[in-house]
């Protein structure tokens, strides 16, 4: 639920945000879940031209009737990503999962200002570079899926 002042949620102003490519989102220390249905799995598998199966037995679990992809086993940061340098990034970057490609625009950052700042605390490209605009912070928090 977003909090609401009047008809508008707080954020009917907009948001800003820059990925810095920090990996920070994608990272440990904590496990975290990165849902992924049949048709993603497919698009991850085909990206990286492997069968749909192995894909699934080398980089997802089953939780409940969801899969996820797998986290690093010592780090927990996502499987796919990857360090160079300072600047650490996605593998998959082009068919990354909704989930992925939604951050930080979702519905537990987007519930009270204090939710968002909790996430800035996190994602340095929070409150920082382009201006989302109301419509299109609803449009990605839409794409969202509801486990997040």
């Amino acid at each position: 639920m977003v909090e609401e002042a009047g008809d508008l949620p707080w954020f009917a102003a907009g948001l800003r945000f820059s990925c810095t490519k920090c990996g920070r989102c994608c990272s440990g220390p904590a496990e975290g879940y990165i849902w992924v249905d049949m048709e993603q799995i497919a698009q991850i598998a085909a990206f990286l031209k492997i069968p749909v199966e192995r894909f699934k037995a080398t980089y997802t679990r089953t939780e409940g009737p969801f899969n996820t992809l797998i986290e690093d086993p010592h780090t927990k940061d996502c499987i796919f990503l990857e360090a160079s340098g300072p600047i650490r990034q996605c593998a998959i970057y082009p068919v990354r999962p909704p989930q992925c490609r939604t951050w930080p625009f979702w519905p537990s950052n987007l519930t009270t200002p204090q939710a968002w700042q909790r996430a800035s605390r996190r994602c340095p490209g929070i409150n920082h570079g382009r201006l989302y605009t109301y419509q299109q912070i609803l449009q990605l928090c839409g794409a969202c899926s509801h486990r997040i």
